[in-house]
């Protein structure tokens, strides 16, 4: 009788055995997203991780959810004092008062964008001319941490009043969002977020 034979999948190296990572790098990571309130939660989430391991905001990800309305721009855009206090109060998030402020500041800038680019979406896949950059990387250790790319898009956000934006935030979400496909080329990821 023949057993069933172990068959080992050949992941990116930076992924941590934890099942929630795990599921995350198989499902999400490199997949475009073309969503505005998706674009926004990844853009919220990469900036509360400043400092701070993926793993744990992938932790807190449900409760951001809850605490945030969901990542809808057009309710954090009114957030007040009041919401405030009641986030910083809030153990099962990041409480930090410039993060969370960053939130509320990066939702009203989101409506300006679209006011004047019709989605959010439309604005940040400019940067990358619409369509995913996909990158051969045979290591992790060949993965930039900003490109010129992620500097421009950066710069842009920027300039539109955005905060937590700097370049390396924009290369984290710009990779969690697909627009760049950086998963390395052993890794079983690599075809399938290209086709």
């Amino acid at each position: 009788m023949g057993g069933a034979k172990n068959l080992v999948v050949s992941r990116c190296t930076w992924v941590e055995s934890d099942p929630l990572y795990l599921a995350y790098h198989d499902r999400e990571w490199g997949v475009p997203v073309h969503d505005d309130r998706r674009l926004f939660e990844f853009l919220i989430l990469e900036g509360a991780q400043a400092g701070l391991s993926w793993l744990t905001i992938l932790k807190k990800r449900e409760a951001f959810r809850k605490a945030f309305d969901n990542f809808n721009p057009e309710k954090i855009a009114r957030y007040g004092e009041d919401k405030i206090g009641a986030l910083l109060d809030n153990p099962a998030i990041v409480r930090n008062r410039a993060k969370i402020k960053s939130a509320i500041i990066n939702a009203r800038a989101l409506l300006e964008i679209r006011e004047q680019y019709g989605s959010f979406d439309q604005f940040v896949w400019q940067f990358v001319g619409g369509r995913p950059i996909v990158n051969h990387w045979r290591s992790a250790g060949q993965v930039p941490a900003s490109t010129v790319h992620s500097d421009a898009l950066s710069k842009a956000l920027r300039k539109l009043g955005f905060k937590f934006v700097g370049t390396t935030i924009c290369y984290a979400f710009m990779q969690a969002v697909g627009m760049v496909n950086d998963h390395t080329i052993s890794c079983f990821r690599h075809d399938e977020v290209s086709s």
